[in-house]
């Protein structure tokens, strides 16, 4: 029987313990509406406890079932509509994610760093932030917590978390609900849910599933081979059982499998610039121009590329290169057990979780159709968790409930595989002679007039009797090494699908934790939170190669000796990068990485609030966040950041993969006010991240670096155009500083009628006189402009709003529904260097519900739209891989040799465009 199998019974076979707190009651049949999203008293579980809303002193947003089904929000993505101070975006594919709050978060999909805003679902910590972009089924609600968090939940996060929170069994009486969606896009959406007891000795079941299926929004204009018409589908399933057993008011057990699958091709990319720029006058900053054409667009075209989305990216237009794809495998699946027990004087909850989680890789990564670079789907591109989980809680109360006391402990053991096949296409080399020929400044080299992109080298017969002095009144071109060079040239063109056939990288981590989180009722309105919790934990990595790229070490020995050149250096250099880029090598073969790191940390809490009426809470709150190092999984970073691929590599490197642990200090007064209908909560914050990670791609390999701040002056270092110079000698401080204020608000003026607004303001920025590494190691050159700038995906000023009305409709038990949501962002840069080219405008995303329902809404026909006026916007851009060099920044503000001219090709993952259709519920 096999273990996938097995996790599904034991989730339609479980025992389940009743969730700490519920908006609704336990034993409320899934036909009535859940608690409404304001002017009720909103029960969450964020302080471990179940506690209305209004009453928690920190800054939490709650979002209720009603809400979420309203907005059409089904993964975590879309619970942007309705949490200003969160930003989700997805990147490379949907099994990768991104979660901000304020402003923070992890970047890019590299599984070796941990998110910065941590998931669980029913308590268990989810590995990676992008599992929560699939179909999460039949909700209770979802709980958004701002700031470090650490002494109450599992795992540690150092910006906030995502809690969310399933419906659990109903042990009264038998109910169920059934509902269908179609769309556009041919969308069609199947869910439904059976619930109930089982006999009456306090048992009772649960069965939610999910079927989705939507073709890409993406048109593929290149058919062919195993090409897919359509890019960006979906094509999902989710099941989750569980059992409920309530023998009596001391003991409850929750047993919980749950099983997810998506077979989806996912994700594609349009060009967004492609214009090559260029400094009239090298050596004055601040100026550029622009030429009528890019080399490396030329270059492409020569070579059969198709540039369908140039000029108009929202035409969502792309080319797949025949015979690859982007279409993936993603399984997740596990279960869990949670036990509580009612001593009288203290309750212990126990949750003991098992978690695999494995998601292919196969992409055509140049997202064009020149095969440049891609993963082939074979097998051999995966990630895989396997994390075994047990968290324990003991929590009561004493001296006449002044003390509200609760201690933990955690423990985690996590496997992590992620297996590579990344190589060069068939059309690599090629394209790589030719951009070895183009040159790097204002005017294209001699050389590119003479290319050939069909012969070795990329240079026509003519051309190399030119280069060689063969031609009558030239000489050679390189002095006596033009024989050497055209040699490297013409091996250049023969590194065409070459790369990993499978790189190995492991992870093991072993976590455990103790923690504690009490609240000392001084008086009836003034309280004292003090938390603390200790983490140890552990990693060990090792990593193996088997990567088939000989013409590598053969260009370093042949080419090596001529970098000493002076002159022949940026020529060889080129050639040697392009040969090697990303560390593509067969002499990656001989080295057995390993390396281990070991962190003990303390971190806690201390929070002051006062309630001078009934109606209103105010708070001020410091606390200490962490958030584990780890090792950055990809080779391209292995050796020397400086001398690149220059330098040789070695059984030394592995401890260079590793990266320290992100640590935040953050402060927050806020007030929460409520009276009869009506709640307003405000709160400001102040938080500085010590070795926040950053993980950049800069167009042929990632860059993983903790950014701290010199405490001393860098004298401009920091912002040039080198990366062995700006070294800290003077200490280092936090490099990250995100602060600003929150605002919520709702207002229910009748009962049918409910508004909603929030507002966030957050200044979240890096700081000056950046390095990159507490140890004071220089900046990264493709980093110059971080310093003193708001970050990536962090909108200063973001507002949300929203308006549910359903009206009774005569006296016949009819009820209609009209609904909208907006979110408004101000502009932002969406790429981790802050390329200008990267830049997202200000925009707008609004949601629009229209609905008949039943009596007790026993049934109900909507339509619905998301994204109703097509805003068009994007998520994340980038560089296209190997595609040029340089960005319009960097001509202006060096506009030196090496940087005279910019051709680097950007393109994007684009945010969804209009979705709408119509959706049939119905509750029995």
């Amino acid at each position: 029987m096999t273990k996938s199998f097995w996790l599904i019974s034991a989730g339609i076979m479980a025992l389940a313990a009743p969730a700490q707190a519920q908006s609704q009651p336990a034993n409320q049949a899934p036909a009535q509406a859940s608690e409404p999203e304001t002017g009720g008293e909103i029960v969450i579980t964020a302080q471990g406890r179940a506690q209305i809303l209004q009453d928690v002193p920190i800054a939490v947003t709650a979002v209720t079932a009603d809400a979420m089904q309203n907005s059409g929000a089904t993964d975590i993505r879309q619970l942007n509509q309705l949490a200003p101070s969160l930003l989700v975006s997805s990147t490379g594919s949907e099994a990768n994610g991104s979660a901000r709050i304020r402003g923070i978060g992890t970047v890019g999909d590299n599984p070796g760093l941990e998110s910065s805003v941590a998931v669980f679902i029913d308590g268990v910590y989810r590995s990676r932030s992008g599992i929560g972009l699939n179909e999460l089924g039949e909700l209770e609600r979802i709980e958004v917590l701002r700031g470090p968090q650490g002494t109450l939940f599992g795992r540690n996060a150092s910006a906030g978390l995502i809690n969310i929170v399933s419906k659990k069994p109903n042990l009264n009486e038998s109910a169920g609900y059934a509902e269908a969606s179609y769309g556009n896009y041919d969308y069609m959406r199947l869910a439904g849910g059976v619930t109930g007891p089982i006999g009456d000795s306090g048992l009772g079941y649960r069965l939610d599933g999910v079927w989705v299926q939507r073709d890409g929004y993406y048109r593929n204009v290149t058919q062919g081979g195993v090409s897919e018409g359509r890019v960006n589908d979906r094509d999902r399933f989710f099941i989750r059982g569980q059992l409920l057993y309530e023998p009596n008011d001391q003991l409850s057990l929750r047993l919980i499998g749950d099983y997810s699958h998506r077979d989806e091709s996912c994700c594609g990319a349009v060009y967004i610039s492609t214009a090559e720029t260029f400094d009239p006058t090298p050596g004055t900053p601040g100026d550029f121009s622009t030429n009528p054409t890019n080399r490396i667009v030329t270059i492409l075209k020569e070579l059969g590329g198709v540039l369908p989305s140039d000029g108009d990216p929202y035409n969502r237009q792309i080319a797949v290169t025949p015979n690859r794809t982007f279409k993936n495998t993603t399984k997740d699946y596990g279960v869990s057990l949670q036990a509580d027990y009612d001593f009288g004087g203290a309750k212990l909850t126990s949750i003991t979780a098992y978690r695999e989680y494995k998601s292919g890789g196969a992409g055509d990564f140049d997202y064009g159709n020149v095969d440049i670079i891609y993963r082939a789907d074979d097998g051999n591109a995966f990630r895989q968790f396997h994390t075994f989980s047990q968290e324990m809680r003991l929590q009561g109360s004493a001296f006449d409930d002044k003390l509200d006391w609760l201690i933990g402990g955690y423990y985690a053991d996590e496997k992590l595989k992620l297996v590579d096949n990344l190589k060069f296409g068939t059309q690599y080399g090629a394209f790589a002679a030719c951009r070895a020929i183009a040159g790097t400044g204002q005017q294209p080299s001699p050389l590119f007039a003479f290319r050939d992109v069909t012969q070795p080298g990329c240079l026509s017969p003519l051309g190399r009797l030119i280069v060689q002095g063969l031609v009558p009144g030239t000489t050679p071109a390189f002095g006596a090494a033009t024989p050497l060079i055209l040699a490297g040239l013409d091996r250049l063109s023969t590194v065409n699908d070459v790369g990993d056939n499978r790189a190995v990288y492991n992870q093991s981590s072993e976590n455990f934790a103790f923690f504690t989180h009490n609240i000392f009722n001084i008086t009836d309105a003034l309280s004292l939170t003090l938390g603390a919790r200790y983490t140890n934990e552990k990693k060990k990595f090792d990593a193996t190669f088997d990567n088939n790229n000989t013409i590598c070490a053969a260009q370093q020995a042949a080419l090596g000796p001529l970098l000493a050149n002076p002159a022949l250096a940026p020529t060889v250099g080129g050639i040697l990068t392009l040969t090697c880029t990303g560390n593509s090598s067969s002499t990656l073969n001989a080295l057995d990485l390993k390396s281990d790191r070991k962190e003990d940390e303390i971190t806690g809490t201390a929070v002051l609030s006062y309630k001078p009426t009934d109606g209103l809470l105010t708070y001020a709150s410091y606390s200490k966040g962490y958030k584990s190092g780890g090792f950055n999984l990809d080779r391209s970073d292995l050796g020397d950041p400086v001398t690149g691929v220059f330098s040789p590599r070695t059984n030394a490197d592995a401890d260079g993969l590793q990266f320290e642990a992100e640590k935040v200090d953050a402060y927050e007064i806020g007030a929460k006010y409520s009276r009869r209908g009506f709640t307003f909560n405000i709160a400001a914050f102040r938080q500085d991240f010590k070795d926040f990670q950053l993980n950049t791609f800069q167009g042929s390999i990632f860059i993983v670096q903790n950014i701290q701040a010199c405490k001393t002056d860098l004298g401009g270092a920091d912002t040039d155009d080198s990366s062995a110079t700006g070294a800290c000698t003077g200490g280092t401080k936090p490099g990250v500083r995100s602060e600003g204020v929150e605002i919520e608000a709702a207002y229910r003026p009748m009962p049918d009628l409910q508004l909603s607004a929030g507002y966030t303001y957050a200044k979240t920025k890096y700081r000056k006189n950046l390095v990159g590494s507490s140890d004071g190691e220089p900046l990264d050159r493709a980093l110059f402009l971080l310093a003193d700038r708001q970050l990536s995906n962090a909108p200063r000023h973001v507002a949300t709003g929203s308006i549910a009305w359903t009206p009774d409709i005569g006296g016949s038990g009819l009820s209609g529904l009209f609904y909208v949501d907006g979110r408004y962002s101000s502009h932002y840069n969406t790429g981790s260097d802050l390329f200008p080219e990267k830049e997202q405008e200000g925009y707008a995303v609004f949601n629009a519900r229209l609905g008949l329902r039943g009596p007790d809404q026993r049934w109900a026909v909507e339509l619905w739209g998301q994204n109703i006026f097509n805003e068009k916007y994007q998520q994340v851009a980038f560089n296209a891989p190997f595609q040029g060099a340089n960005s319009v920044a960097q001509v202006e503000a060096f506009g030196a040799p090496g940087r005279a001219a910019a051709n680097q090709i950007f393109t994007s993952y684009l945010a969804e465009p209009r979705t709408y259709g119509i959706t049939v519920r119905t509750r029995f």
